[in-house]
């Protein structure tokens, strides 16, 4: 597949339906950057009138996983890929439209390499920083992944 924002999108469709109907977009993608939004609605809120951390969840392990799953097709080898443990942190009420971005720059490129080099598992922690539209950090998203070069 070739990664655009509209192709991971309609993969979420098929392939993660919670993803599509709580409204979850890849709004911006490029091979060290994926940027997701996600809007306050009443199907992805809480009992409180703000986004229910699941969702936000969903939106913060999407923008990882992608940048994951474009690194893996650009290697050319058959490479498992799993949440192995996860931290987050809220610092605001999350109500409005909110915009999750993963950078992980050289770090991701660097664990793929050894990787492949070393044909044994790899973790990386991949962190996606949530954004309200007033430029306020409301959720702070951290997932190790694992990485396994399979036979």
């Amino acid at each position: 597949m070739i990664f655009t924002p509209s192709r991971i999108n309609f993969w979420s469709f098929l392939k993660l339906p919670s993803v599509w109907w709580c409204g979850i977009r890849v709004t911006r993608f490029e091979s060290d950057l994926c940027e997701a939004k996600v809007k306050h609605t009443w199907i992805n809120q809480n009992p409180f009138k703000s986004m229910f951390w699941a969702v936000q969840g969903m939106a913060a392990e999407l923008t990882t996983g992608t940048l994951i799953m474009n690194e893996i097709q650009k290697s050319n080898h058959n490479i498992s890929m799993l949440v192995l443990n996860n931290k987050a942190n809220f610092s605001k009420k999350a109500t409005g439209e909110i915009t999750f971005l993963c950078s992980p720059k050289e770090e991701l490129r660097n664990v793929f390499s050894e990787l492949i080099r070393s044909k044994k598992p790899q973790t990386i922690w991949l962190k996606s920083i949530g954004i309200n539209q007033n430029k306020d950090i409301v959720s702070t998203f951290e997932f190790e992944w694992t990485l396994l070069i399979k036979n």
